[in-house]
């Protein structure tokens, strides 16, 4: 079988509208190695899109699965409950950032836990608005893409957005937006657009996915936790991409010194099984009415287990030190590489969620085909590259946190390789 034939074949079964990044077709995964139907061997440094942060497989996640394949693999948790889903929200009861009593609620996608947190946050505050953020991206459900910051290709051509959605600026100060311009945007917003006391909630991601691996400043963050107090106006942390030891802490919002209310958290959960959660406080969790939350698939028993294995394997395994160690190695690997690939603009991101941004060389405008062609030649020589950014000039690493020394060493060699031949090229 060929990469080509399935390709042709995906081409007459499946919508356009489904993207994909590459042309090759999975055979089989091993933690920080995939290789396709062809038997050619590719390093990982998407992961899913930081979906397997403890890699592909891992022993003690495969075993927490087949295990529960030898119980029972679906009876609703609304219908017939299990212990295990109990276990899992008590865990993230304990682990999620913020000194007060909290509930959690499980669903099945990162869209679902934005979704379900609106909800919330609407049935706890009696408000209707939610003001997001231009660059983040929360999900592609009808509520998900009002909330995202980003028109193409994530809104283009589906119509009126959901209402009472607004959007105040990120603050990216390498494209000349400022945290005081943010705020001061925002005050604008609360005179001439929304009253505060219509607000229900803020949502925001510490460190912007597809919008580039922008991190929040910690004293932004803080700031906009006191704007909400005052105004009785709940804060969301969206942290589908960021959680599960991807920024060197379990979750990213401990990097800033304050703790939102409501917390969204997927991928990185499961290892590779679909699960998804919100978690917050315990008065605010409780506000719908039984029967307003869940869903036929929410928490499902294998997604449960496998997230129960996963926090097993990130305290076991060390993987918040992990993410920073790696994460070390990668950057000092860009930054020698500054004068050699005169392309680079920064170099950012927190434990190993890391980004390399490329302008037109002396100048600020992006770069967004050098981007690509860097993600091009990394996949000839056999490593995996995701791309993002409002520019699309933007390569963010996302390898799995558990990936083996040598592997990794192996992948920088192939980044370096890659970027001194464009650089040449260019």
């Amino acid at each position: 079988m060929q990469n080509l034939e399935i390709a042709e074949r995906r081409s007459a079964a499946i919508s356009r509208g489904v993207g994909v990044t590459t042309q090759i077709y999975a055979e089989k995964a091993q933690n920080a190695e995939i290789w396709d139907v062809e038997g050619r061997r590719f390093i990982d440094f998407a992961a899913g899109i930081a979906v397997v942060n403890t890699g592909h497989r891992h022993p003690k996640v495969i075993a927490a699965v087949k295990d529960q394949l030898d119980h029972f693999t679906h009876t609703c948790h609304q219908v017939v409950p299990y212990e295990n889903y109990v276990r899992l929200a008590e865990r993230l009861n304990n682990l999620v950032p913020g000194d007060f009593k909290k509930k959690t609620i499980f669903v099945t996608t990162g869209a679902e836990a934005v979704e379900n947190a609106v909800k919330i946050a609407r049935a706890a505050t009696n408000r209707s608005a939610v003001i997001a953020f231009t660059g983040g991206f929360h999900g592609r459900t009808f509520m998900g893409m009002a909330l995202t910051g980003k028109v193409v290709p994530y809104k283009n051509g589906f119509g009126p957005m959901m209402p009472d959605v607004f959007h105040v600026p990120f603050p990216v100060e390498l494209h000349g937006q400022t945290a005081e311009d943010s705020f001061s945007v925002l005050d604008k917003m609360f005179k001439a657009d929304v009253d505060p006391s219509r607000v229900a909630a803020f949502i925001v991601e510490p460190v912007q996915g597809e919008g580039g691996f922008y991190e929040v400043p910690r004293a932004f963050m803080q700031k906009l936790r006191e704007i909400a107090d005052k105004h009785g106006i709940l804060l969301i942390a969206d942290e589908v991409q960021t959680g599960f030891a991807r920024t060197g802490k379990l979750f990213a919002m401990e990097h800033h010194g304050v703790a939102a209310d409501l917390t969204t958290m997927a991928k990185g959960l499961g290892g590779g099984f679909p699960i998804a959660a919100v978690t917050g406080r315990a008065e605010i969790m409780d506000a719908p009415g039984p029967g307003g939350l869940g869903g036929t698939y929410g928490g499902n028993p294998i997604g449960i287990a496998a997230g129960n294995a996963v926090l097993d394997v990130i305290e076991e395994e060390n993987l918040n030190d992990r993410a920073i160690l790696l994460g070390n190695r990668l950057k000092q690997k860009l930054q020698s590489l500054r004068d050699a690939v005169p392309q680079i603009a920064d170099i950012r991101g927190p434990g190993f969620m890391n980004a390399v941004e490329f302008n037109l060389p002396g100048t600020k405008t992006p770069n967004a085909d050098f981007t690509n062609k860097v993600r091009e030649r990394a996949l000839q020589q056999g490593l995996i590259l995701l791309t993002c950014g409002i520019y699309g000039n933007v390569v963010r690493f996302l390898a799995p946190i558990t990936i083996e020394d040598d592997v990794f060493s192996e992948a920088l060699g192939i980044l370096e390789n890659t970027l001194r031949e464009c650089a040449a090229e260019a």
